[in-house]
């Protein structure tokens, strides 16, 4: 009987001192007037962070969708969010062959009634501390814009305004206070 005490007390105490990590995150949308106009409900999965999207009010068709640098949703056009969250210093675009970037996600398609209901996949990322973290810093944002991303153009895909912003907050701070990074920059690096 002491063995199991003397046995399970340091296990009790090293599993009551652990951080509790984030496996999910919920996120509310806003369009350029500030009305919201969906959510999102991020999940971390092995391979990356599921995104289960519902969104209302955009025109019919295909939008891009991004995670930008900041969780800082400044209307009307949502550029404190800063570029696409790049980690790792690729081209933007899921179909370029030196990308992506870890904020490129597919397109959303908005049905005739301008709604959107989907379950996306961010490959790689994580809601746990590191670099591929939405959580890093004060957080991320989740950026829809007005048309479709082509998937290879720099630095954003040619997608058009910024229509809808949401901000992943990590909770670490109230806002961001970086400058937001410039996309060329890593490659006038390659270059040198």
């Amino acid at each position: 009987m002491r063995f199991v005490f003397v046995f399970l007390l340091p296990l009790l105490l090293l599993t009551a001192c652990q951080t509790k990590e984030e496996t999910s995150k919920s996120v509310e949308l806003y369009n350029t007037t500030g009305d919201m106009v969906g959510t999102a409900k991020l999940l971390e999965g092995p391979d990356g962070v599921q995104v289960q999207l519902k969104l209302e009010g955009l025109t019919p068709g295909f939008h891009g969708l991004h995670v930008h640098e900041y969780a800082k949703c400044e209307g009307p056009d949502f550029k404190s969010a800063g570029n696409h969250l790049d980690p790792e210093g690729k081209e933007h675009g899921l179909m370029h062959p030196m990308g992506p970037h870890l904020g490129d996600m597919p397109n959303l398609e908005a049905d005739a009634g301008g709604l959107v209901d989907a379950d996306l996949m961010i490959p790689g990322a994580t809601l746990k501390e590191g670099k591929m973290s939405l959580l890093r810093g004060e957080g991320t944002a989740l950026i829809v814009t007005e048309t479709q991303d082509d998937g290879v153009s720099q630095p954003s895909g040619n997608s058009g305004a910024r229509i809808v912003c949401g901000e992943i907050k990590s909770g670490k701070g109230n806002e961001a206070t970086e400058s937001p990074t410039d996309p060329t920059e890593f490659n006038k690096k390659q270059e040198e």
